[in-house]
């Protein structure tokens, strides 16, 4: 398989789902919504950052109900523990297809602590969500930030995100052949380059992730690692802690309800979609090199 790149993109406005590289279109389908814990033929190995809340938690619930095994993260153990159960309990799950631990992503130890996590409980990995994202919870002026502020902003969402990219890379050219991983990079304000005052520095860091995409499918290529391939996840506008920070007003925050999808439409939406394309690009697979 060639390395490649790809989007899939949900438009809060018009629930419409676009991918051209790979060839989908069309509206939401059901999923099977699969709580057996028993791993099928074609369950997936998942691993999502920044997942113990929001869209992150509701991706990881999905991918466990259709029978993948998944792992996650967070900056705290107490919350990854709280997370790793309440998954168990909602998605009818048992230890073996869920776990999770600490780890700070604009921290290169934490991740490279992680990744190991990761392929030791999954054995190989398919899927890779980079998630963890943040805002510092304020929507200010840039010359109004605090300085340590921009600095956790730009930590996470940029240096973390290249911590993340290079360990899974390393934990998927190791992969047994025909074994590929995919990652997915989530999108965001300022992906496209357009404006976003008062919160510059993260409409910034968003614009980063497809320049990120492209200069890293580039060097895969130069490098003749072929099991590798990069996409682009666009959620559009989610109700999250972190857009809600920014409403200051309860005018705001009833548009925002208005218009954003909640994270669980979301997952459902996006999930199926996920495993379409990693399924369809190298069909049904098994669970070899899982631990058991």
């Amino acid at each position: 398989m060639t390395t490649n790149s790809s989007s899939l993109s949900l438009s809060s406005s018009s629930s419409s789902f676009s991918s051209a590289a790979c060839g989908l279109s069309g509206s939401p389908s059901s999923s099977s919504s699969s709580s057996s814990s028993s791993p099928s033929p074609s369950s997936l190995g998942v691993v999502i950052t920044g997942a113990t809340k929001g869209i992150g938690l509701a991706l990881a619930r999905d991918f466990l109900r259709e029978g993948d095994r998944v792992v996650v993260c967070s900056r705290q153990q107490a919350s990854v523990d709280e997370a790793v159960a309440r998954l168990r309990r909602e998605a009818g799950c048992g230890e073996a297809q869920v776990a999770g631990l600490r780890c700070d992503v604009s921290k290169a130890e934490d991740v490279k602590a992680f990744a190991a996590f990761a392929r030791d409980q999954l054995g190989c990995v398919d899927v890779w969500i980079n998630n963890a994202g943040s805002n510092a919870y304020q929507f200010t002026p840039l010359m109004e930030t605090d300085a340590s502020k921009l600095a956790e902003i730009v930590e996470t969402n940029t240096l973390g995100l290249m911590f993340c990219l290079k360990e899974c890379m390393e934990v998927m050219k190791a992969q047994p052949p025909g074994r590929t991983g995919h990652i997915f990079n989530m999108d965001g304000a300022g992906v496209t380059g357009s404006a976003t005052p008062r919160f510059a520095a993260y409409g910034a860091t968003k614009r980063a992730v497809t320049q990120l995409n492209k200069s890293l499918q580039a060097e895969l290529g130069m490098m003749g690692i072929d099991n590798i391939v990069l996409h682009m996840l666009s959620p559009g506008m989610v109700t999250t802690e972190l857009l809600m920070s920014g409403s200051d007003t309860k005018i705001a925050k009833f548009m925002i309800n208005a218009l954003a999808e909640t994270p669980e439409e979301v997952a459902s939406f996006l999930v199926p979609r996920v495993r379409q394309v990693v399924l369809d690009a190298e069909g049904p697979r098994g669970t070899e090199g899982a631990e058991e």
